[in-house]
């Protein structure tokens, strides 16, 4: 049974160190997470064409802007909305919806409705991720570590007035559903002395490593130190004038049945949910694959 240690973890990233496990099993989680975890993700989007005046002023603005619909749709569907896996549900799935046609779904249950309305200035005016309003729940706004990210650019005499609609898929359907960014893994390594009088070679770079950091047996195990020693064997290994003096006197060695397991998310879900999702989702289909082997069995 594979145990799974957090060695460090914040709101959107976490390293995890999985043990009594293989290859296949740690690579099965990182395309479950990259594919198979749910996400909200903006899939259609409505704009207001025509001249608009402004109340206040009494100018007209007109719809236009320099991207195309197709770039604005974009890098509207590739901003992370918040996602909230046990209050929604996906359309075909959504107890009001599923028994509708495909173009009549869509109910707050199953769909998050967005809306813009910004016009431009003299000079141009970055409309930002910020600025987009959420027709309901104000905790599926835009989290405002996000807030900066520029969408477009507007002129004097132009607006963009807009409705954006966001829907629940998977990262297999297309990208923008995938709610993880740098999934990687590796095994784990231990820093090993084959050589005592030729690794001060590298000690005596006063770079990261020092002989200190290695135990009795020449050995070093601290996983965010063995990172430090990947770095400083970059300056006695290929490439360098010092190789074939040092002639891997440090050597990296695999740990047995040990990964290092590192992602990030894209901001649409903590890490922690991203990671209980990925595990639900790869259970649930080591469940039926069983079921289905007994079937045939």
């Amino acid at each position: 049974m594979p145990k799974l240690t957090v060695l460090s973890e914040n709101d959107n990233s976490m390293q995890i160190l999985v043990s009594n496990s293989d290859r296949s099993f740690v690579n099965a989680l990182r395309r479950t997470m990259i594919a198979d975890v749910p996400k909200f993700a903006i899939d259609q989007m409505r704009i207001e064409l025509g001249l608009f005046q402004d109340e206040a002023t009494g100018e007209y603005y007109e719809s236009n802007y320099a991207l195309s619909d197709e770039q604005l749709a974009h890098r509207f569907a590739m901003l992370p909305i918040p996602t909230f896996h046990d209050d929604f549900h996906f359309q075909d799935e959504c107890p009001e919806c599923r028994d509708l046609v495909k173009d009549q779904r869509g109910c707050p249950a199953c769909q998050i409705i967005y809306t813009i309305s910004s016009s431009g200035e003299e000079g141009g005016k970055i409309i930002e991720a910020s600025e987009l309003n959420v027709i309901g729940d104000r905790r599926l706004d835009i989290p405002e570590e996000f807030g900066r990210i520029p969408l477009t650019k507007l002129y004097e005499g132009q607006v963009l007035h807009a409705y954006f609609y966001a829907v629940m898929g998977r990262g297999r359907d297309h990208a923008k559903f995938s709610p993880v960014a740098g999934v990687t893994f590796r095994a784990r390594q231990h820093g090993v002395i084959n050589v005592k009088t030729r690794s001060k070679m590298l000690f005596e770079l006063d770079l990261n490593i020092t002989a200190k950091d290695f135990d009795k047996e020449g050995r070093l195990t601290d996983i965010d130190k063995v990172n430090l020693l990947r770095n400083d064997l970059n300056h006695v290994g290929p490439g360098t004038d010092i190789e074939s003096k040092f002639n891997d006197a440090i050597t990296l060695e695999d740990v047995e049945g040990e990964f290092i397991f590192k992602f990030q998310t894209d901001g649409s879900m903590s890490a922690r949910n991203c990671f209980v999702q990925a595990c639900k989702e790869l259970s649930s289909r080591f469940e039926a694959l069983t079921a289905d082997l007994a079937e045939a069995f």
